[in-house]
């Protein structure tokens, strides 16, 4: 045959030589698509876009405005960065470099900490290199020839990766110049193709994220495909800056971090403790409304209950070490699940108790390694909004849905209006190791989901691989007010854990049945909910949830009696507010009160004391005129009764 048929993705057809590329094709198209194309797919295989084309194929061209191509992009552009790296420190060695949101890292082993003096220096010299126009080639080696290879460039931390990887293995590399690197790709075509770029942050981290072993130096960058979503993308980034949680907690006063108490476990001032509190309560409401029973386990528990179900054998490096109490292994409790099994299997259960579902605010703990810590998103101590929930086959359907629908209650309240529902499903090559062996179960609990999912009409994606060990689960994704992304809530389908610990229920027809079990957290822990509230509302937080709802501002000594009148009145009525007498100008009052980002200032002057009434100024929107004391009163309770989201400016 010495001609292939390509199909594109328009069902338009067309024929070519045998061996034609993919940027062949995109060239026969037009000059444009040729210089934006950066990879293809070829009969479903992701693949460079000068792979030669040897049977009749369907075609599709990535360019970088494809999620595909950006990532081949960005995969690309780290490669560039090592590049430059080599030449302007020979001596630094390569470690790995992958893709990660909207950027790339390279880690390196170098003598001395990169500096921002050298990340320009490395920004410039990526630059020469992008306009050297330096064709990226894809070569195949066997595992010894490899190690070999780079055993001379003198690349120890690439010989490591090897030397894991079966001896029967290809092992792909990419070269351009005189750069090579180890890398399934796929790459761009050139060099040339990588132009919107900048480097964004240096920092520490561990060879394999392993704090045992050599601390290297990891570079950020980022890549667009045009100068304009670079732009935008900085901008956001600039954005997410201001709004991080870390900073603005340390500004708030919501939460600390102390090294005498240790890394990963957060304080809560008594600002974080209201917002605590507030969710908790939203939370006890909410499921008090669906039924929730709740219910309290303790902080620790014997190993053999981990070991029964099945925590232990998988969890265990993410466990604290077991503590010897006469002679018996005790562990900090790292989830609830296990203690609630056991509730429910404190008394007999029959299909009335039906479905059963209990509700705990419990704090767990986790051993997340140190280079893994990440302010309140990741911690090593946690407090769940947990619940599980114990039904049969038939209740399964309703069920899962009204976790769902939970879900998108909450997503109201807060405001947040972009996410997705993630259906992670089990990999049939990871039974009986990373998942339980249960194949049958597996599909058709699997299957169900889907149903529930399309019965309810809720949009999801499947993602394989993702399940928990005991069967499959829903992962919310969620975006911020600026775009930004957080994994948040989870919504977990057991059907194997029951049956572990002999749990059953009493049919109608006087038969012994184990129920399924789902495991569901809307609101994530209150560490990382309370993290992604902080950054998707920038510190602004509605009225509701304010530490501080109100703060009196008097314009002299002369008000101070009126004014703290008018706050024993809101303290008596529930609302949290602060009284502001110290001996400064209304202006800088009101500066104070904007930086501590307090939604409503209560301007008391000698007229609002005579009339009984009150200036309001609201945060984000400005002065809102004079008010009657009690009708400020009745709206504000209506307000916060409400959990209004913010008042923005329009």
């Amino acid at each position: 045959m010495s001609q292939v048929k390509i199909t594109l993705p328009d069902k338009s057809t067309k024929d070519f030589e045998l061996g034609v590329t993919p940027l062949m094709v995109a060239e026969s198209i037009g000059e444009r698509l040729a210089n934006d194309t950066l990879a293809a797919t070829i009969n479903g295989v992701f693949t460079d876009a000068t792979t030669p084309i040897n049977e009749d194929a369907a075609l599709i061209l990535h360019t970088g405005k494809s999620e595909q191509g950006h990532e081949v992009l960005l995969h690309s552009t780290a490669h560039l960065m090592a590049q430059a790296v080599k030449i302007l420190w020979p001596k630094a060695q390569v470690t790995i470099g992958p893709a990660v949101e909207n950027k790339f890292y390279y880690d390196f082993d170098v003598d001395k900490p990169f500096t921002d003096d050298d990340l320009l220096l490395i920004e410039n010299k990526m630059k020469e290199l992008s306009k050297l126009s330096l064709s990226v080639e894809r070569s195949l080696l066997n595992r010894d020839d490899a190690i070999k290879m780079f055993k001379k460039m003198g690349e120890h931390y690439k010989v490591e990766i090897i030397e894991q990887i079966d001896s029967k293995d290809q092992i792909s590399a990419y070269g351009q110049g005189d750069f090579i690197d180890l890398c399934r790709g796929p790459h761009v075509p050139s060099t040339n193709r990588i132009k919107h770029f900048k480097l964004l942050t240096t920092s520490g981290a561990y060879w394999r994220g392993d704090e045992s072993k050599k601390m290297l130096q990891r570079i950020y960058g980022t890549v667009f495909h045009s100068k304009d979503a670079l732009k935008d993308y900085l901008n956001f980034l600039e954005e997410a800056k201001k709004r991080d949680h870390r900073k603005i907690g340390k500004e708030l006063e919501i939460y600390t971090f102390d090294d005498e108490v240790g890394p990963g476990l957060p304080l809560w001032l008594p600002n974080g403790g209201v917002i605590i509190n507030e969710l908790e309560s939203l939370a006890k409401e909410t499921e008090k409304k669906h039924g929730y029973h709740q219910v309290r386990s303790p902080h620790l528990t014997k190993g053999e209950l981990y070991k029964k179900s099945g925590h232990l054998d998988l969890y265990k490096d993410a466990m604290y070490p077991a503590m010897d109490v006469d002679g018996i292994e005790y562990y900090i409790k790292p989830m609830n699940c296990p203690h609630h099994h056991k509730i429910y299997d404190a008394s007999p259960k029959s299909y009335r108790d039906l479905p059963f579902r209990i509700a705990e605010y419990g704090t767990c703990y986790r051993y997340e390694k140190s280079g893994q810590l990440f302010g309140l998103m990741r911690v090593r101590s946690m407090q769940m909004n947990d619940a599980h929930i114990y039904c049969s086959n038939e209740d399964f359907d309703s069920e899962f849905l009204d976790v769902c629908n939970m879900y998108l209650e909450y997503f109201k309240i807060f405001g947040i209006e972009k996410y997705e529902m993630r259906l992670s499903l089990h990999d049939p090559a990871d039974l009986g190791k990373k998942y339980v062996d249960e194949p049958k179960l597996w599909l058709e609990t699997e299957d169900a989901v889907r149903k529930a999912l399309s019965k309810g009409g809720i949009n999801y994606v499947e993602i394989p691989g993702e399940a928990a060990f005991y069967g499959p689960k829903i992962d919310v994704q969620v975006w911020s007010a600026i775009g930004k992304e957080f994994t948040l809530a989870t919504n977990q389908v057991d059907f194997a854990i029951p049956k572990r610990f002999n749990l059953t229920y009493t049919d109608q027809n006087g038969t012994e049945e184990t129920p399924l079990c789902i495991h569901r957290a809307p609101l994530s822990t209150h560490e990382r909910f309370i993290g992604f509230l902080i950054e998707h509302y920038g510190g602004d937080f509605p009225l509701w949830l304010a530490p501080t709802q109100v703060t009196i501002l008097p314009v002299s000594e002369k008000t101070h009696s009126f004014g703290k009148t008018v706050q024993k009145l809101l303290i008596d009525a529930g609302v949290r507010v602060k009284f502001d007498d110290r001996p400064e100008k209304i202006g800088a009052k009101i500066r104070n009160a904007e930086l501590n980002k307090i939604p409503i200032m209560l301007i008391v002057g000698e007229n609002e004391a005579k009339d009984n009434s009150l200036s309001i100024r609201r945060r984000l929107v400005g002065d809102q005129g004079i008010v009657n004391v009690d009708k400020f009163l009745s709206e504000l309770l209506f307000e916060i009764k409400q959990r209004s989201i913010p008042h923005r400016e329009s």
